[in-house]
């Protein structure tokens, strides 16, 4: 996975979006013949004088850091700090990776000691305030933060965001302290900054349900507060089923699309069905109001179209404040993954697990980090796990289905595809994705007639869909039939996808098929430029240029296609026999042979 760092003066910047989709993507380069299967810039980093012992462990740590090894970087850092602690970005530094790496109790100790030593950072502040909230220490809470605002370079001069989240945290510690009136009165104030009013009246419905008015809680839960996160749907059931509205909380639950991909809905739903009176537990003490307000923002954070580097930071904090706040590790997890921290995250998902709260969505992101960290076996064993615990899930099966097929295992593929496809009967255009993996497993398989009739259903879903156009195109033209056809398939699909050098090695190779070798020759080309590392089109561009009898050149494509390494024994063969006979005395002497598609010619 490839990922982009910037200097750590704070944190590493996460750079890979949350994997949040229906089923894993299809590549464009799915086909029969090859199946789906950073540097830092230092122009900000503050200058550290680096002492002759200090400069050992410093530059480790920044390394690590930098790589976004978190353990390591704490590590480091700390040793640093033991040469010089009265360094601010030492303190920071260690800060951040502490806490990055979930050593929260560490992050406490060195905040607190940072402030008695020497002026604390923004963020030894931050983790003071979470301590105090944690601690019920609420006047403490509410004075570090009026120090805070007092001090020259804050006073008068906070940003917006800033603004809200002290507000918010002041708010709570209001409530906590006792002061109901002066909590309510807080967050109506915060509601009025431009932009907060969706998020601080949620807070304040949380607040208002946890002194006990329901009537008004919901009545701001009800104005889309609520909506688009399962903390906010759940509160708002357990607020309904307070006022004695069962009905309504189950009316407003099945409203949810995809509401049987939640378990934990699905267990709401039955308790309230059974006429349950839910207690409240959304917000059990004003330290989970605080946890969520650090999920607000790392939530806001995480999804920005570019993710704010403070995400992490505000979540670990969330999970801290709240430890069974499932909702904070799996973000965690998420943004661990997200820096190729597999390690860490998988503490988080197994943190999940230990509160009874597997979630299919948090699975399938576990299973997708573990698939791109070149863990295949992890990754099943997850899939499997998936699939026993929530056979329901079609998705589950999918993933499952993606992780054989990757791996090569296509015949086992196919059961799996067949499961999340007698799932998805009633919900037809929901079967296109597995009615083309399926397609591709079987075509591996050497069964091509089940193979095209998957194709072409799929292709009956998604008609525009590039990826099925391309692979039932290319599984035609790769077996020398319906040629007409085929061409027009792939043609189609890079009309819709024209800078896929997948498709256009397939364009061009249906024209080599045809006979139309000048006309492959292009998009051959074109095809070798935007994928000059794979072997298979590199041969195939050798064999279109010695037909269109530029022989010289595809001696030069066969010889780089042979320094790739082609996938199987019987590729290199084939490429071996072509640069010592020429490919008319390769396709003389397999006439009338068996076809071979390993070789994919």
């Amino acid at each position: 996975m490839t990922k982009r760092l910037l200097p750590l003066a704070l944190i590493a910047l996460f750079t890979t979006p949350l994997h949040a989709q229906d089923a894993p993507a299809a590549k464009a380069s799915d086909r029969p013949a090859q199946a789906e299967s950073g540097g830092a810039d230092d122009s900000n980093h503050p200058q550290v004088p680096l002492s002759l012992g200090i400069a050992g462990p410093y530059l480790a740590a920044r390394q690590a850091a930098l790589d976004s090894d978190f353990g390591e970087a704490a590590h480091y850092y700390g040793e640093a700090l033991g040469k010089d602690g009265t360094d601010p970005y030492l303190q920071d530094s260690a800060l951040v990776s502490l806490i990055s790496s979930g050593q929260m109790e560490a992050a406490v100790k060195l905040a607190n000691r940072t402030s008695t030593e020497s002026k604390a950072t923004d963020l030894a502040n931050l983790m003071r305030r979470a301590e105090f909230a944690k601690d019920g220490k609420w006047t403490e809470l509410m004075a570090l933060g009026a120090e805070i605002l007092a001090q020259p370079d804050k006073a008068g001069d906070q940003n917006g965001e800033d603004k809200l989240l002290d507000g918010m945290i002041e708010a709570w510690a209001l409530l906590g302290a006792g002061k109901a009136s002066d909590s309510i009165a807080a967050f109506e104030k915060l509601a009025k900054i431009p932009g907060a009013q969706a998020m601080v009246q949620y807070h304040l419905a949380l607040a208002k349900a946890k002194v006990g008015d329901f009537e008004a809680a919901d009545k701001l839960l009800s104005q889309d507060a609520a909506s688009g996160h399962i903390l906010g749907i759940i509160a708002r059931a357990e607020v309904l089923s307070q006022l004695e509205r069962n009905k309504d909380a189950i009316a407003m639950l099945d409203a949810l699309p995809r509401v049987g991909e939640e378990p934990a809905l699905l267990a709401l739903r039955a308790r309230l069905e059974k006429g349950e009176t839910l207690p409240f537990d959304s917000i059990r003490t004003p330290a989970d109001g605080i946890a969520q307000v650090f999920m607000t923002f790392a939530s806001a954070l995480a999804s920005s179209e570019e993710p704010d580097p403070l995400a992490l930071i505000q979540a670990r904090i969330a999970e801290y404040l709240s430890p069974n706040l499932g909702e904070a590790h799996l973000l965690s997890a998420q943004l661990l993954q997200s820096v190729g921290q597999f390690d860490l995250a998988e503490q988080e998902f197994e943190r999940l697990r230990e509160l009874g709260d597997m979630r299919p969505v948090a699975e399938l992101s576990r299973i997708d980090a573990l698939a791109r960290a070149d863990r295949p076996e992890d990754a099943e064993k997850a899939a499997l796990a998936l699939t026993a615990a929530h056979p329901e899930l079609a998705q589950g099966w999918i993933a499952l289905g993606d992780l054989l097929r990757q791996q090569e295992k296509f015949a086992d593929a196919v059961p799996a595809y067949d499961k999340a496809l007698d799932l998805l009967k009633d919900r037809g255009n929901a079967q296109w994705f597995p009615l083309y993996a399926r397609g591709i497993a079987l075509e591996r398989s050497n069964q091509f007639d089940k193979a095209e009739a998957d194709l072409r259903a799929a292709l009956k879903i998604q008609p525009d869909s590039a990826p099925v156009l391309n692979y039932l195109g290319y599984s035609l033209v790769d077996r020398n039939i319906k040629l007409d056809e085929a061409l027009k398939l792939i043609q189609r699909a890079v009309e819709l996808s024209p800078n896929d050098g997948y498709i256009l090695d397939s364009l061009a190779w249906a024209y080599y098929r045809l006979g139309r070798y000048q006309d492959a020759v292009a998009p051959m080309e074109r095809a070798v430029s935007s994928m000059s590392e794979d072997p298979l089109v590199n041969d195939h561009m050798g064999d279109i240029y010695w037909m269109a009898g530029r022989k010289r050149e595809a001696q030069i494509q066969w010889q780089r296609a042979l320094s790739l390494k082609p996938e199987t024994e019987a590729e290199e063969k084939r490429i071996k026999d072509k640069l010592e006979l020429g490919l008319d005395a390769v396709l003389a002497s397999e006439k009338g042979k068996p076809r071979d598609s390993a070789a994919g010619q």
